[in-house]
């Protein structure tokens, strides 16, 4: 991971498709946050009436209020995307993975295999012995 290779052309433009549609949901978070102030503001009697002003003013709220929970979705759908994406593409890292468990698992071998020479051992000088015992013994 020292050496940052250079990504392919479809990789680049899926990154910068990724990076457009983050700062697209952001600026529609904020765009919609700040427009739902401004309309929480008390503004001077216009020509229309205060009851239908605040029908209006309501309505507007709720529909920025979805825009920004429709943001909000966007961005973990991204957040969804991005991990799927480092999960497929992330070759070295997932190369580095399977070779540290190789490593593992032949170390264990290789302790399984001393365990069962040294077994072997223990169990060939027994053999010896009771046969010895049994081939001088007069009780045959």
């Amino acid at each position: 991971m020292a050496q940052q290779r250079a990504l392919p052309q479809s990789k680049e433009t899926l990154l910068q498709s990724y990076n457009k549609r983050l700062k697209d949901d952001v600026k529609s978070i904020m765009d919609n946050f700040t427009e739902i102030i401004k309309t929480a503001k008390i503004e001077d009697e216009t020509q229309v009436s205060r009851a239908t002003q605040g029908e209006q003013d309501n309505y507007e709220m709720h529909v920025r209020a979805a825009n920004i929970v429709r943001a909000g979705e966007s961005l973990m759908k991204l957040v969804s995307d991005l991990k799927q994406f480092l999960i497929l593409n992330d070759f070295p890292s997932v190369n580095e993975a399977i070779d540290q468990r190789n490593q593992q698992l032949r170390a264990l071998q290789e302790e399984c295999d001393r365990k069962l020479i040294a077994l072997r051992d223990e169990v060939s000088i027994d053999l010896y012995e009771l046969e010895e015992e049994y081939y001088s013994s007069r009780y045959k």
